[in-house]
């Protein structure tokens, strides 16, 4: 039976310079790097050009994630829509352009005016993510939508949301599963049970139930047993990537020994 492979974020590291990152993937001794494409580390040519040659070094396989701060995808203001999908797009031929296996993104968020047009946010969310689909077939770039953390205006944080956008949209977008942002609506197992087939990655990070503090592994209140038997029941074979922003190297080791 296939197993899940093990893969670490470099989200931890954001706040390092970018060189000191890459010694970090190096160090961390892991063949599934997550690169965050954004803040200190948001990515150009000569730094894809970097990571590239890094991954042939090392035998590294990288996953993508988009930018996301100050992104909103559900965005009213169309000038601001627009530069947004831009960084987007930029981002997916950074993904291309490392042979990503995974290009991972964001949902889009409610705002201040949006109880003034009712329903649009979710329409343009939906509408923002049919472009970016087209631009990942394009690219030959399998891209997914990640579950988001309450209480934020996120419009698609718990199953529900899923289920709902998965039967108005037909393109091939997977799940992201968050494991951190799902223990804080309860929905660990559930988003496991009820989209086997559309799960494609995970987020792993933990937390105390009341906040997306993104601790270690066995740091919070997650049932890390119950999500490794949830994984088992459905054949999961895909990346379990640690995506905590402290005690890293123990979580990775954790996952091993749950994992097996």
């Amino acid at each position: 039976m296939a197993k899940p492979k093990i893969g670490l974020s470099m989200l931890y590291s954001l706040g390092k310079n970018f060189n000191e990152s890459l010694n970090e993937i190096v160090k961390a001794n892991v063949k599934f790097i997550e690169v965050v494409d954004d803040g200190l580390h948001a990515l150009d040519k000569r730094r894809v050009s970097e990571l590239k040659s890094l991954g042939e070094s090392y035998g590294i396989k990288y996953s993508l994630h988009a930018p996301f701060a100050d992104v909103n995808i559900a965005s009213p203001s169309t000038p601001l829509l627009k530069a947004m999908i831009r960084r987007l797009k930029n981002s997916l031929d950074n993904a291309r352009v490392l042979n990503a296996y995974l290009w991972i993104f964001h949902p889009g968020l409610e705002t201040g005016i949006s109880m003034f047009y009712p329903g649009k946010a979710w329409v343009q969310n939906r509408e923002t993510v049919q472009l970016l689909c087209k631009t990942a077939e394009d690219y030959g770039i399998k891209i997914a939508i990640e579950n988001v953390p309450e209480p934020y205006p996120f419009l698609m944080k718990n199953a529900e949301h899923f289920k709902k956008f998965y039967s108005e949209f037909d393109g091939d977008v997977g799940l992201v599963l968050d494991v951190g942002h799902a223990n804080l609506n309860g929905q660990i197992e559930f988003f496991i049970e009820t989209f086997p087939d559309r799960l494609m990655h995970i987020h792993a990070h933990d937390n105390d139930g009341t906040a997306d503090q993104h601790l270690g592994v066995g740091y919070g209140t997650v049932n890390w047993e119950k999500f490794a038997n949830a994984l088992k029941k459905v054949s999961y074979s895909g990346t379990v990537v640690v995506e905590s922003v402290e005690n890293v190297q123990e979580s990775l080791r954790k996952l091993e020994v749950l994992l097996v």
